[in-house]
């Protein structure tokens, strides 16, 4: 079902053939991210993404959504700390329009400087929108107490101070050294041939930069004592997250964490949803997330709920890190945990677009496509025994880090409760 070509350009295609499906997604992933900006440079992986669509030598802003979105397809974009995506998705037949338009995004966009100066304003008033949420908001901080001083705790899509310094000159440079074929994959999942793929490809490759993809500043290692900031803000609820520091994606434990993931807080059956929300009605919504990334990761607890109940809340979430270190997971509860990660897990590979994103995150991840029997094997390995020790690793006071975002500040250390819970 997986195949891979490796072109004499050094650029990577990877596909996902999907006969049954009448759709095919396409994306162009370059190995670049926040994390591979300095300081001053914060945000211009993200502003080049934008930038990708407003124009290329043969195409206005307006023809290369008209391209895609004309046949019936969608068109979209990310960027990660690691990874910046540009994708689309149409029917089968039209993968050909789909090739055209995402390699002229990536090899012959303009960046006008009047669409620089244009989409600069248009992503400070994103970035003044997430300010405007605290539940996104809350993030920034949170990665900012994480990781001081590096890449990986500032904003992906950087700041005001920074988009104003970014000009065309810089984003040519970070193009030129980022954008090479070495750092690039093109993936596809659906109703596609691969060798057609392939041979669409084919006659924009000696178009490709040479070149490696480049490195990046590693992680900082966990502190030495919990981490935390409380920002006091005219909101109408408190709004908090509480990360640990885990394993990166390479790590064995991280099929391990995930099922400890889920025990914890990642559904309506987990421990805080029915301790916290259903048990003590402190919260509408509690929940709890796993990044990795290639030297980290981290598991991420996030609630909104009223400013007085925040120590109560966080010793709850502080009592349950603490049975999940010491005890056992009960067999019906673990069961239940690793059929839910199995079956999402099967349920999200039913898209192609998701499909897609699992191969270039997998080979830009690994350097391989993960079969997915290898990966449901895996998961299916883990024990409750390899739930709790991964929880007593990483469950310790040094690795938290707490961000609060409240209109009261809060009665009690919280400090405090992280250490002793």
């Amino acid at each position: 079902m997986y195949h891979v070509t490796q072109l004499d350009c050094g650029l990577t295609v990877v596909s996902a053939s999907l006969p049954h499906m009448a759709s095919v997604a396409l994306g162009v992933w370059v190995g670049v991210g926040g994390r591979y900006e300095s300081a001053s440079q914060s945000g211009i992986s993200h502003f080049i993404e934008h930038l990708l669509f407003k124009g290329t030598k043969r195409r206005t802003a307006a023809q290369i959504s008209q391209a895609v979105e004309g046949m019936g397809g969608y068109l979209n974009a990310f960027t990660d700390e690691e990874h910046t995506c540009f994708y689309a998705r149409a029917r089968a037949d039209r993968l050909g329009i789909l090739v055209d338009v995402l390699l002229d995004m990536y090899l012959d966009s303009s960046f006008a400087p009047s669409e620089i100066i244009r989409e600069r304003s248009v992503i400070k008033e994103e970035i003044a929108m997430y300010r405007d949420q605290p539940a996104e908001q809350i993030h920034d901080l949170l990665n900012a107490l994480q990781f001081p001083r590096h890449p990986l705790g500032r904003p992906v899509i950087g700041n005001g101070r920074t988009l104003d310094a970014i000009r065309r000159p810089e984003i040519l440079r970070h193009l030129q050294h980022h954008y090479v074929s070495g750092g690039t994959v093109i993936a596809a999942a659906g109703a596609v041939k691969h060798e057609a793929l392939v041979e669409l490809i084919r006659p924009w490759t000696d178009r490709f930069r040479p070149g490696i993809r480049p490195g990046f500043s590693p992680a900082p290692p966990p502190g030495s004592a919990p981490s935390v900031r409380v920002v006091q803000k005219s909101v109408e609820q408190a709004n908090l997250a509480l990360a640990i520091r885990a394993c990166s994606r390479h790590s064995p434990d991280r099929f391990a964490l995930r099922l400890l993931n889920v025990i914890l807080g990642e559904n309506m059956s987990s421990r805080l949803f029915q301790i916290v929300r259903e048990r003590h009605g402190l919260t509408y919504n509690i929940q709890s997330s796993a990044s990795f990334w290639d030297d980290c990761g981290d598991l991420v607890v996030t609630a909104g709920l009223d400013a007085s109940e925040v120590s109560k809340t966080i010793r709850l979430v502080r009592k349950e890190m603490d049975r999940l270190s010491t005890r056992l997971t009960g067999r019906d509860e673990f069961d239940r945990a690793r059929d839910y990660v199995l079956g999402q897990f099967d349920l999200h590979l039913e898209s192609t677009e998701n499909h897609m994103m699992a191969l270039g995150e997998m080979w830009l991840g690994f350097g391989r496509l993960v079969p997915p029997q290898e990966t449901r094997r895996d998961l299916s390995a883990v024990t409750p025994t390899d739930v709790r020790r991964v929880a007593r690793e990483f469950f310790h006071p040094d690795r938290l880090s707490l961000a609060v975002i409240t209109p009261r500040p809060p009665r009690e250390s919280l400090e405090s409760i992280l250490v002793e819970g």
